[in-house]
């Protein structure tokens, strides 16, 4: 069948999906994964290992629209009053989730220090498309909304920190490498710094060029190019291409005045490319994972939520966020995919002898959130009243 079949087929399964879903009383991102579930290993195996650079292509570049996008959610204005804030919840669920995990791992489940710091170490990361498509989807607006992206973008930067030591120390406790703690934190923080660098210098070529640009279509060439350019360079320098775009998208926000339009642009155009990625992810996920990863695999799921909820609302009501906030945000935050298996990647090859359990455990959790989660970010929405909130903003703001 040819890759062309594949990809229509794809796209009418993303479709049907989209409009089941709904009926459901479910968010349109958790009828794309269910539907690509048939066409992966699990039913029809339609899409199978000969597809991976097709499906490796797709997923980067949705994954780069998503990443511009929410560097939107960057303006420094509105730092200033969230920033602080911002970074203690953050850091206090990347906190949580880190000693809850850990605990259960190595004191409950007895297992090795190396496997409970690694698995505790990639629990941080939330996969923020999930969560950002249901807030387009119900067009939600308030003070949990204009939390939860903040957070989930610093919490993949401080899961990155948080794997590269946790990594050290593994190493260190076989006797694989001795690090000093400094380079424990330098080498994560030399990617990220690298990332957040060459995002900044392509952000503001990016944006003095686009002001420019006179007609739609030539702005959304230019927007598809910096996108492409910013994942490629970032794979080529072996940095994160989702702080890249992000830091792209961050510049834009912050150096052009109609910067509003420009995201309109490429939003309008992402729709076809993210049913592609969650249609495409529900195919690579394995039902069979749930025969095979017994009471692991549950312990760390639910370890996981336990951790990024409540470390979420204590740092929460640490900044005297709304009772919304404290209460919802972390079942925002529960969403997992693709940083989680790009990590898993580098255990396989830095660590092998732990590699298998680690990537079943995995690959489990992404199967149970990268399902559930939309779910429960539609529910926290909806319980903190900002369910359709951005057409109130929209209508108060003609009023004034």
């Amino acid at each position: 069948m040819g890759v062309q079949i594949k990809l229509a087929l794809v796209i009418i399964f993303g479709i049907i999906g989209g409009k089941i879903s709904p009926r459901f009383n479910l968010p349109n991102v958790t009828g794309y994964i269910v539907a690509g579930l048939f066409l992966g290993p699990s039913f029809f195996n339609v899409l199978n290992e000969a597809n991976q650079p097709m499906v490796d292509f797709v997923n980067e570049f949705a994954l780069g629209i998503i990443a511009f996008s929410i560097g939107s959610e960057f303006r420094l204005e509105d730092l200033k009053k969230l920033g602080k804030d911002v970074f203690v919840i953050t850091l206090m669920e990347v906190v949580g989730v880190l000693i809850v995990v850990f605990s259960v791992m190595y004191f409950v489940l007895d297992k090795s220090f190396v496997f409970s710091i690694i698995i505790a170490s990639m629990s941080a990361a939330t996969a923020p498309a999930g969560t950002m498509m249901v807030i387009r989807q119900f067009r939600a607006y308030g003070p949990l909304t204009k939390t939860i992206l903040p957070v989930a973008a610093l919490d993949d930067v401080l899961g990155i920190i948080v794997f590269g030591i946790s990594m050290s120390l593994a190493k260190s406790s076989i006797g694989q490498a001795q690090a000093s703690v400094p380079m424990m934190v330098l080498g994560p923080l030399i990617e990220i710094t690298l990332s957040f660098l060459l995002g900044l210098a392509l952000g503001l070529i990016f944006t003095y060029l686009i002001k420019k640009v006179k007609s739609k279509e030539d702005e959304l060439c230019a927007i598809i190019t910096v996108i492409l350019l910013g994942t490629g360079l970032a794979n080529y320098s072996k940095l994160s291409p989702l702080l890249v775009n992000m830091m792209v998208g961050g510049v834009l926000v912050n150096y052009h005045r109609n910067s509003r339009k420009v995201f309109d642009n490429i939003n309008d155009f992402a729709p076809p490319v993210n049913l592609l990625f969650f249609t495409l992810a529900g195919a690579k996920l394995d039902l069979s994972v749930l025969f095979s990863i017994g009471s692991l695999g549950i312990f760390y799921a639910l370890s996981r939520a336990v951790g990024k909820i409540s470390g979420a609302s204590l740092g929460a009501k640490l900044v005297g966020a709304k009772d919304t906030v404290v209460k919802y945000l972390g079942l925002a935050l529960l969403c997992q995919g693709g940083i989680s298996i790009g990590l898993s990647m580098i255990v396989a090859r830095e660590l092998p002898g732990f590699a298998d359990e680690i990537i079943t455990v995995i690959l489990f959790s992404v199967l149970v959130f990268e399902i559930l989660g939309p779910i429960l970010a539609k529910v926290s929405i909806t319980k903190a009243g900002e369910f359709d909130g951005l057409k109130i903003k929209v209508m108060k703001e003609k009023k004034a």
